[in-house]
């Protein structure tokens, strides 16, 4: 949605977008693999359409591609100019791989002579909502303008030991660097709303989810059930199965084309809230300030994968999805329970580290079968991760740094079929009707 936003913006200020008669789309590598189970096409028509990720409508883009139909619809290009565009205006080619990235798109433009496009380009989807434009001479990152920057865990715990602060201080420190200290507060606490509206309605909505395989939402149940336990004067400990159920609710309704946020991914989005609800639900003492430091830890461990690994499924397969989100979430859980900063980066280590070699094989290209399951499955062992880390003192024998560099070493040898491209594991092995 994003590349497409940005095509038609660039048509806009050119001054092309009057004459585009048509507009084209080739989804390529894992993007055309696995597209119509992710929704891919009903996003580039959203993002022609001048539609953001962040404040639009879903059910404005749940269907998109579909209503084009054969002969066609109307598109408003920029929320302003009007192109017909057809179903086979948007193309799957899974078997091209670009050489830039396995999620690639090439968007082209047409003038009323159609001989050659007016403008093309490519973008490629590197994980995390994050876009890169073939051909963008590289951008000043935002980590060269940090204060306290760091490339490396090892490092990053040089500088809280150098400060006394914790990794959120850091973290808070280098984005008011950057954004300024007006907004950082009302900017975590606008990412977590969406994170509660999201869990909120995946416990609240019943049905089945699209796409083909029947798969039922689980969460409204388990959340009546829960709470008929609940009621009963608490005769069990419930608390990891409402942690199953936050999460559940929320892969449910990224599985449904709702709202989640990316954390660090839409596949890995349910662990992050999951967590997070477990936090405040069940931690004594716990409030949103505590949410506050628990999305920065989270955030200063992410830029750790990012940079030195991966948090695409299609690159790195799921461990750099849920792997990546399992070890945020455990190292940020660490964080509000009081944890040292090297306890913290024992709790990450230990998160990531038994997820190594987790293969991306979704079930009919749907972010369903097993995904949904494996981010409950993952919040638990975030916690247990994070409540194993408080039990020591920090040291540990595989640092942070090590088990990400094994990741992205894993990623790299990893066979391209179990990369998010439905072409092995589950993938194939199980029956789609």
């Amino acid at each position: 949605m994003r590349a497409a936003r940005a095509f038609a913006a660039r048509l806009d200020a050119a001054g092309q977008l009057d004459r585009v008669t048509r507009i084209t789309c080739s989804l390529y590598g894992s993007l055309g693999a696995t597209g119509l189970g992710h929704g891919t096409p009903d996003a580039i028509v959203a993002g022609l359409a001048g539609l953001r990720p962040d404040d639009c409508d879903p059910d404005l883009v749940r269907g998109g591609w579909t209503r084009l139909g054969t002969e066609g619809a109307e598109v408003l290009v920029a929320g302003r100019h009007p192109v017909t565009m057809t179903q086979g205006d948007v193309s799957l080619e899974p078997r091209t791989r670009l050489p830039g990235h396995p999620n690639a798109l090439t968007l082209q433009a047409w003038g009323s002579d159609g001989a050659l496009p007016l403008a093309e380009e490519t973008y490629y989807s590197v994980g995390g909502g994050f876009i890169r434009r073939e051909g963008d001479a590289p951008e000043e990152s935002e980590a060269l303008r940090h204060p306290l920057s760091y490339d490396t865990a090892d490092e990053l715990l040089a500088l809280c030991e150098e400060h006394g602060v914790s990794f959120c201080d850091i973290a808070r420190y280098n984005e008011v660097a950057v954004h300024g200290e007006d907004g950082i507060d009302a900017g975590l606490d606008a990412v977590w709303a969406a994170m509660a509206e999201c869990v909120r309605h995946g416990l609240e909505t019943d049905g089945t989810l699209p796409g083909g395989l029947g798969v039922k939402r689980r969460a409204p149940q388990v959340r009546r059930r829960l709470e008929e336990y609940d009621r009963d004067e608490h005769l069990r400990d419930t608390s990891t199965e409402w942690l199953h159920a936050f999460a559940l609710a929320v892969n449910e309704e990224n599985a449904s084309g709702g709202r989640v946020v990316t954390a660090p991914t839409n596949g890995a989005a349910g662990i992050i809230p999951a967590v997070g609800h477990y936090y405040l639900r069940f931690v004594p003492g716990a409030d949103a300030a505590g949410i506050r430091r628990y999305l920065l830890t989270a955030a200063a461990i992410a830029s750790l994968v990012k940079k030195n690994a991966s948090i695409s499924g299609a690159e790195g397969g799921c461990q750099a999805e849920v792997g990546s989100a399992c070890a945020m979430a455990a190292g940020a859980l660490c964080a509000v329970l009081g944890g040292t900063p090297r306890q913290i980066e024992n709790a990450a280590e230990i998160a990531m580290e038994h997820h190594l070699g987790l293969t991306c094989d979704p079930v009919a290209g749907l972010v369903q079968v097993p995904c949904i399951e494996r981010n409950a499955i993952a919040s638990s062992t975030a916690v247990s991760a994070a409540r194993l880390a408080l039990h020591g003192d920090g040291t540990h024998l595989v640092s942070l740094d090590t088990v990400i560099e094994t990741m992205r070493q894993t990623g790299i040898d990893m066979m391209t079929k179990y990369k998010e491209t439905s072409e092995g594991g589950l993938a194939v092995n199980v029956i789609e009707c």
